[in-house]
């Protein structure tokens, strides 16, 4: 009885948490408390309390008059939600010409803290397209060739953090657990805008990735080839790299001239 007291308690704490942001999305303008509480009908002292929960995550501010606005969280997620959406809608029409000109499976993914998430993927089968749909698929960041290309674009501190928030844990003997030898590996990264996984996520797998970047030039998603170590072929880096340079400019990036 009390799991479900707790578990009731938990809901209607996150429905008035609901009503206050839905509240402040038809305001045109920043929200007094006693606004908020009488539209949703919260006691002061209830919705002060959410609220101030809410302005803790950012996903309310609060202005110098104790009035309440959305929070740039919101706005920050929103642009998460909405370039996830985009960059599978274009990525897919590229990652199937792909696929039928390899016969091989192609991979796209984002970054999720010290993970990426796959959220698109190619079937390996030689004939006929069929799409696998792996969204919400994970794996850590330095075991993978797509997981290398934002470890990559990181500064040594940042990588430095993640190596120790992770300890940086194995899979296979050819997985990357010193962070000396994941360092060189990230600098070949940044040379060549390739990444690559030698069995280092799963034994009999080899893969390479390309970054996709947005119209300001960030890394937003890679794309990657995966298959059997001897089906790997080496022309397979050229291809991915046109292939990612094709769905950035989609992106509305624009790559630097060459001086």
């Amino acid at each position: 009885m009390d799991e479900q007291h707790a578990e009731k308690g938990s809901i209607q704490v996150i429905e008035r948490m609901m009503s206050l942001l839905d509240e402040l999305a038809n305001a045109s303008e920043p929200a007094s408390l006693k606004r908020l509480a009488t539209a949703t009908g919260l006691h002061p002292s209830t919705a002060h309390r959410i609220l101030a929960a809410m302005t803790h995550s950012r996903l309310v501010e609060r202005h110098d008059a104790s009035t309440y606005a959305l929070g740039i969280r919101l706005l920050e997620l929103g642009n998460i939600v909405k370039s996830r959406i985009k960059i599978r809608e274009i990525a897919l029409p590229f990652m199937q010409n792909l696929h039928e000109t390899i016969g091989e499976s192609i991979n796209l993914a984002i970054r999720d803290h010290d993970e990426i998430i796959y959220l698109e993927r190619t079937s390996s089968g030689r004939s006929l397209v069929r799409v696998v749909y792996l969204v919400g698929g994970r794996a850590p960041l330095h075991l993978t060739s797509l997981g290398k290309l934002f470890l990559a674009a990181e500064s040594i501190a940042d990588v430095h953090a993640y190596a120790k928030r992770t300890g940086l844990p194995g899979k296979t003997p050819h997985s990357m657990t010193q962070l000396a030898v994941l360092e060189k590996e990230l600098e070949k990264v940044r040379r060549h805008d390739l990444a690559y996984d030698n069995e280092e996520a799963e034994l009999g797998l080899r893969c390479v990735a390309s970054p996709i970047r947005n119209d300001e030039g960030v890394i937003i998603a890679g794309l990657s080839i995966s298959a059997p170590t001897d089906r790997h072929k080496p022309d397979w880096a050229t291809k991915i790299k046109a292939c990612t340079e094709e769905i950035s400019r989609a992106l509305g990036y624009h790559p630097p001239r060459a001086k």
